[in-house]
C-alpha cells in the first residue's frame, strides 16, 4: 500500500477540502442575508426581504451538507492523527471545544428559526436571527482558523514534563497575530465566495426573464459586496498574510516563488516553471525587485532562497505549492477585473441589457471555490514538512496503529458519499433556483 503517511495526508486533505466548499459559501452568505435583511427595511424593499429568505434556504441546504462532511475530519484526528492530538491537544483542544459548544450550536439554532420561524418572530425578531447566525457562522470560523494559525505559527504554548503541548496564555493563543491576519483573509475570500453566487443566480433569472425585481437587487448586492471582497482579498489581507509569511515561514515563501538563490533586489516571478532538480524556474516572466518590496517594504532587502536552508526543510512539494499560489493570486486579479467591469455597467445602469457580462457572472461562480481550495493548499504545503510548524514534523503526528489499507478504503468510501451528497446538494439548490424567491413568511 506504500507509505501509511501519504495516505493519511490524502485522506485528510481530500475531506478537508471537500468539506471547505460549503463552509465558505455559508459563512459569505451569512453576510449577505444579513445586507439583504438590512436593504429590506426600507419602503419598497420586499425584494430584498424575499431574496433574503431564498438564500436562507440555500444557506440551510449548504449548511447540512458541511455538517456531514465535515464530522469525518473529526473522527480523524483521533485515528489518523492520534499522535498529534496526543501532543497539541491540550492546545487547539481549547478552539475545537468552542467552535462545537458556542459557534455550532448558536449557528444551527438560528438557522431553524430562520427557515421556519418568521410568522412566530414576527420581521424585528427574524431580523435579529439573522445577525445571531452571521456571529455564529463568523465564530465558527475563527475558532476553526486559530487552531491552524497555532500549527502554522505557534504561539502561547509551553511544553509539558511528559512531552505534550499546554496552554500557557489563553489570550496570546486566541489572539495570534497569524490567526487575526489569516481569518480577515479567509472570511474575505468566503464573502468572495458568496458574492459571485448571489450574482450568478441574479444574472441567469436575468438571462430568463425571470423574477426581474428579486434579479435586480441579487445583480448590485452581489455585485457591489464582491468588488470590495475581492480588493480586500488582495490588499490589506493578502498583503499581510505575504509579510507573515516573509518573517516566520521564510523557506515557504522562497517555495511559492521557486526561488532557490537568495539575495537582494529579489523578483516576484508572475510565470515560469520551476525545475526543482536544476533549481530554477524555466521561462521566468518576472518583476525586478518587486518580491522584495513586497515581502520586506524595500526593493533593496535581501530574500532568502531555498538553498540558505537545511534540505530536510524545503517544502515538501514545491511545484504544486508554486502553481496553487499563482492560481489562487491570477483567479484573485480576475474576480477584481470581472466585478470591476460589472460594477462600472451596473453604475451606469446597463449591467442587466449587457447579455455577454452576465454569461461571465452566470458561469464564473465556481472560480471563488477553486481560488479559496487553492489557498488553503498554499497555506498547508507551504507548512510541510512541520505539523505544527517548528515544532512536530508530519510524520511524528500520524498513529501507527491504522494501517494504510484501512485509510485507503475509508478514503474510497468517503470519496463515494461525498460525490453522491455532492449531487444531492447541487440537485436541491437547482430545485430552489427554479423555484425562485419566496414572497412570504413559511413556518407558524
Amino acid at each position: 500500500m506504500g507509505d501509511p503517511l501519504f495516505w493519511h495526508r490524502l485522506q485528510f486533505g481530500f475531506t478537508a477540502a471537500y468539506h471547505y466548499l460549503y463552509p465558505q459559501l455559508t459563512m459569505g452568505l451569512a453576510l449577505l442575508i444579513v445586507v439583504f435583511k438590512t436593504l429590506g427595511r426600507s419602503p419598497g424593499r420586499e425584494a430584498c426581504r424575499d431574496a433574503a429568505r431564498f438564500w436562507i434556504r440555500v444557506f440551510g441546504i449548504n449548511f447540512a451538507v458541511g455538517v456531514v462532511t465535515g464530522i469525518p475530519m473529526e473522527f480523524q484526528f483521533g485515528t489518523n492523527w492520534a499522535r498529534f492530538s496526543q501532543a497539541t491537544g491540550g492546545v487547539i483542544g481549547q478552539t475545537l471545544a468552542m467552535e462545537g459548544m458556542f459557534a455550532f450550536f448558536l449557528e444551527s439554532s438560528f438557522l431553524g428559526l430562520l427557515v421556519w420561524g418568521e410568522k412566530r418572530l414576527g420581521p424585528r425578531r427574524h431580523d435579529l436571527a439573522a445577525w445571531a447566525l452571521f456571529l455564529g457562522s463568523w465564530l465558527s470560523g475563527y475558532f476553526i482558523i486559530a487552531t491552524n494559525a497555532f500549527m502554522q505559527h505557534p504561539v502561547g504554548y509551553a511544553l509539558a514534563p511528559d512531552g505534550t503541548y499546554q496552554l500557557a496564555s489563553f489570550w496570546t493563543y486566541l489572539l495570534n497575530p497569524w490567526a487575526i491576519a489569516q481569518y480577515a483573509h479567509n472570511m474575505l475570500g468566503a464573502v468572495v465566495t458568496g458574492s459571485f453566487c448571489v450574482a450568478a443566480v441574479g444574472a441567469y433569472w436575468t438571462l430568463k426573464g425571470l423574477h426581474p425585481e428579486h434579479a435586480r437587487w441579487n445583480l448590485r448586492v452581489g455585485v457591489a459586496a464582491g468588488l470590495l471582497a475581492s480588493l480586500l482579498v488582495a490588499f490589506p489581507t493578502g498583503d499581510l498574510e505575504g509579510k507573515l509569511v516573509a518573517r516566520h515561514q521564510p523557506a515557504t515563501l522562497a517555495a511559492m516563488e521557486g526561488r532557490f538563490q537568495g539575495g537582494p533586489y529579489a523578483a516576484l516571478t508572475v510565470l515560469g516553471q520551476p525545475d526543482v532538480a536544476r533549481q530554477r524556474v524555466e521561462n521566468p516572466v518576472a518583476v525586478p525587485g518587486l518580491l522584495s518590496f513586497i515581502a520586506y517594504g524595500s526593493f533593496s532587502s535581501p530574500v532568502r532562497g531555498l538553498n540558505d536552508f537545511p534540505r530536510d526543510q524545503w517544502p515538501t512539494n514545491i511545484e504544486l505549492l508554486y502553481y496553487g499560489f499563482r492560481l489562487m493570486v491570477g483567479l484573485g486579479t480576475l474576480f477584481v477585473g470581472i466585478m470591476g467591469l460589472a460594477a462600472l455597467f451596473l453604475w451606469k445602469g446597463r449591467l442587466e441589457r449587457v447579455r455577454p457580462l452576465l454569461w461571465v457572472l452566470m458561469l464564473a461562480f465556481p472560480l471563488p471555490f477553486a481560488a479559496n481550495t487553492a489557498g488553503w493548499m498554499v497555506a498547508e504545503l507551504g507548512r510541510q514538512p512541520w505539523l505544527v510548524y517548528g515544532l512536530m514534523r508530519t510524520q511524528e503526528g500520524t498513529s501507527h496503529l491504522v494501517h494504510p489499507g484501512q485509510t485507503v478504503f475509508t478514503f474510497l468510501g468517503f470519496a463515494g458519499i461525498y460525490l453522491a451528497l455532492g449531487f444531492l446538494a447541487a440537485f436541491m439548490i437547482a430545485r430552489e433556483i427554479a423555484r425562485g424567491p419566496v414572497s412570504s413568511p413559511e413556518g407558524h
